[in-house]
Parts: C-alpha cells; structure tokens; sequence
C-alpha cells in the first residue's frame, strides 16, 4: 500500500470529539497531529500551521496529540510477539518501557511506561496485551529478562529466548523510540508519566499506520 494511502487512512481515524470551537481547521488540526507524531518538531509543526495562516503555540499541538487518545488498533491475531522492556529518559527520570511487537510486520501491539521494573508490572502489561489482540495461541520471543520469562510463565504462554533474530524487530522500535524521546524533549517537558504514556501510544498508533 503506497505510503500516502496509508496517511490518508492514518487521517481518517483521527478523531476530534474534543474540540470544542472551531479555532482550527480539523483537517490541519490532524495534520499536524500526523506530523508531529511522524517524526516532525512541535516547532516545526507550528511553523506548518503559519504556512496556512494559522498561529498556534507548541503547548496546543502537544494538547491536540493528548487529547485525541490514539492506540494502536486492536484484534490482531500474530504467529509470533516480540516482547522487551528498556529504560526512557524523561527530564530527569527514568521509567521502563515495555512493547510488544509483530516481528512479521513491525507493528507496535502494546505499550506501557513504567516507574520501576518488576514481576508484578510485567505481568500486568501481558494481562493488558492479551485483552487488546488475540495472543494466547503466539509463541512470544524474549530475551534474558526474567520478569518477561516470568510473565510468559504465569500466563501460560508459549515462549522462546531468542536474543536476536525476529526480535530485531522491537530493537529498531525501541530505537527510534529513544530517539524521538531524545530528539524531541520539549514533548516531555514536565510532563506526568501519564501524559508520556498516552504519548507513546499515539507514536504507536502513527508508527503502524507508516511503517
């Protein structure tokens, strides 16, 4: 599917319930949402909209990425899961990310951002990944982490240590994850772990939709 089908699609499932005034046209206000979480700066995002005539502050375009509540869609039925967790930066802390990936097609399953890394919240984010998409019968990939061995385990999920191979996969995501968090701070700038979480999953939602 040409990429430009594929943000075509990206736009349609954008929703704009929030808005509550018209300030903004929806079509530039999904844009920009687009985007930003494409890889483009809050400030280059802005400098788009003043192309068009169209003045707004970068806390708006970040407040219009919140607001819209994009995630990866749900229902899907892969063969395989690759599953890891790493450390994010954010201001000065450190949280866990945890993700799930289809190594057939690169596509985030799941997200979760994390304080600390624990048996406990692992399996919580395999608890949450089984209600969203149909995994119970994958053979999830894994590395040496003990609490993603433990969850798979307390699960009753097929699994195999492959440190390399089909789990590539979530180490490039995991990449341009870093970099985008690394690139583009200001996206988290004071902001609550919740709000990055909800940010992390709309970079999924975007990252399926163009990869």
């Amino acid at each position: 599917m040409p990429k430009t089908d594929r943000l075509n699609g990206c736009l349609d499932q954008i929703e704009l319930e929030f808005v509550e005034r018209e300030a903004t046209p929806r079509l530039l206000m999904k844009l920009s949402i687009q985007l930003h979480l494409a890889g483009l700066s809050l400030s280059n995002t802005v400098s788009f909209l003043e192309v068009f005539g169209v003045q707004r502050a970068r806390s708006t375009v970040h407040n219009w990425v919140h607001k819209a509540d994009l995630q990866p869609q749900d229902g899907r039925q892969p063969d395989h899961v690759a599953v890891d967790e790493t450390v994010i930066q954010l201001d000065n802390e450190r949280y866990w990310l945890y993700a799930a990936v289809d190594p057939d097609t690169n596509e985030l399953l799941h997200t979760k951002l994390e304080p600390v890394r624990t048996n406990a919240l692992a399996h919580a984010f395999f608890a949450e990944l089984r209600e969203k998409h149909d995994v119970d019968d994958a053979v999830f990939l894994v590395d040496g982490a003990a609490p993603l061995k433990d969850a798979c385990q307390r699960h009753g999920l097929d699994f195999r240590y492959e440190p390399h191979g089909n789990r590539n996969s979530v180490e490039r995501v995991f990449r341009e994850v870093k970099r985008r968090t690394s690139s583009f701070s200001n996206c988290f700038s004071n902001a609550e772990r919740e709000t990055a979480d909800d940010w992390l999953q709309s970079f999924a939602f975007a990252w399926n939709q163009l990869i």
